[in-house]
């Protein structure tokens, strides 16, 4: 398969690239600026790709493939630690987290969509258990709650879209994962979620339009 991961250089989106490399498929690697992690890897199915999903950008000036199997939409930021609740909370950042967790995935799939197309491919867009208002007990974190709960909405649009074009499109929930945006507080590790939400991925047609899975295969309200 040829694969799109953005996001690709560090914590989950790394995970990505190793399993799938791993299954021996064609990998295209996305990174906003530095390679990091994916430095480290030696293999001929590996492409790396500067790309910062946070600007507008055109597809037909990067290297890559003419058909796109599987589009993972990971790319994301927290936002400001510490200054998300109701009082602290500014519009900039709220722009800001909602450019990148929100419009970015758009932006990706509206440049690589006739690619997708060509393949019937799937697209995964990473959201989180945050973007849930029904799982929401707890209130604050109103910037990068509201992107991931657009994600969710945007990403049910997608499938409705696309799915005439013979694209499936589910949304994905990591579990709460020990990596450099959590401070490495999370649950589980990068491992443990990537192969639950693969499976979920290569499983996407037993289930619903558009519905927001996470990597246990639990469907989350939303």
């Amino acid at each position: 398969m040829n694969i799109v991961i953005t996001g690709a250089n560090r914590g989950l989106g790394l995970g990505f690239v190793q399993y799938y490399l791993a299954q021996g498929d064609e990998v295209w690697a996305c990174y906003r600026s530095n390679l990091d992690g994916l430095d480290d890897i030696q293999s001929d199915k590996l492409h790396t790709l500067q790309l910062d999903v946070s600007r507008d950008f055109d597809a037909n000036t990067l290297a890559l493939p003419d058909s796109i199997d599987l589009l993972i939409n990971n790319a994301g930021i927290y936002g400001p630690y510490g200054a998300q609740d109701l009082d602290s909370i500014t519009s900039d950042a709220m722009l800001e987290v909602f450019n990148v967790d929100c419009v970015g995935p758009l932006r990706v799939v509206q440049q690589l969509k006739e690619r997708i197309i060509r393949a019937k491919g799937t697209i995964a867009n990473i959201s989180s258990k945050m973007g849930s208002s029904y799982d929401n007990g707890s209130g604050g974190t109103y910037a990068y709650r509201a992107a991931k709960a657009g994600l969710v909405i945007i990403s049910k649009s997608m499938a409705i879209d696309l799915k005439p074009s013979g694209v499936s499109v589910i949304t994905l929930h990591p579990g709460w994962v020990s990596t450099d945006m959590t401070h490495q507080s999370g649950l589980i590790d990068v491992q443990t979620s990537v192969a639950g939400m693969t499976d979920v991925i290569t499983h996407v047609g037993d289930y619903e339009l558009g519905q927001f899975v996470a990597f246990d295969s639990k469907v989350i309200p939303f």
